[in-house]
């Protein structure tokens, strides 16, 4: 299991694309990707760019994005989508999971619309982030972001 867990790891993304409402194109991860290349894909920011736009407007400071952070969403995004479930993660972070929101705005939206999620994106004492989308074959995507000082 927990080498099946690290080969999802180390994909993202399944095959298809999601399109965001302005348009750009939020592509899946090379199949060929490695587990240590953290580099945010383009679905992954525009999570943290619609998330620090909703803080800009309730005149918060935008969230850093930690390495550490993108790696822990990533594998519990993959962990929900394998499973077929919502939950979250037992790491001492703040964390909004999601599921079924075909985008990233869409999903930052449903977030907003949540007391609890909303809390979390608003808190004023979060200075990091890390987030995560994970597609399963049928095409549901999994989604995570977790929060730390």
């Amino acid at each position: 299991m927990t080498t099946r867990l690290a080969i999802c790891a180390a994909l993202l993304l399944t095959c298809g694309l999601a399109v965001a409402n302005d348009g750009s194109r939020e592509a899946p991860v090379d199949p060929g990707a490695k587990e240590t290349d953290l580099a945010l894909l383009q679905i992954e920011k525009n999570i943290v760019t619609y998330t620090n736009e909703q803080r800009a407007r309730h005149g918060l400071a935008p969230l850093l994005i930690d390495q550490g952070l993108v790696r822990s969403a990533r594998q519990h995004a993959i962990w929900m989508a394998t499973n077929r479930t919502l939950r979250h993660t037992r790491q001492s972070v703040a964390e909004n999971i999601a599921a079924g929101q075909p985008t990233s705005p869409e999903v930052v939206r449903a977030w907003m619309s949540s007391s609890g999620h909303r809390a979390n994106i608003l808190n004023a004492g979060h200075a990091r982030i890390g987030v995560a989308a994970y597609r399963t074959d049928d095409g549901t995507i999994y989604w995570c972001q977790q929060f730390l000082r």
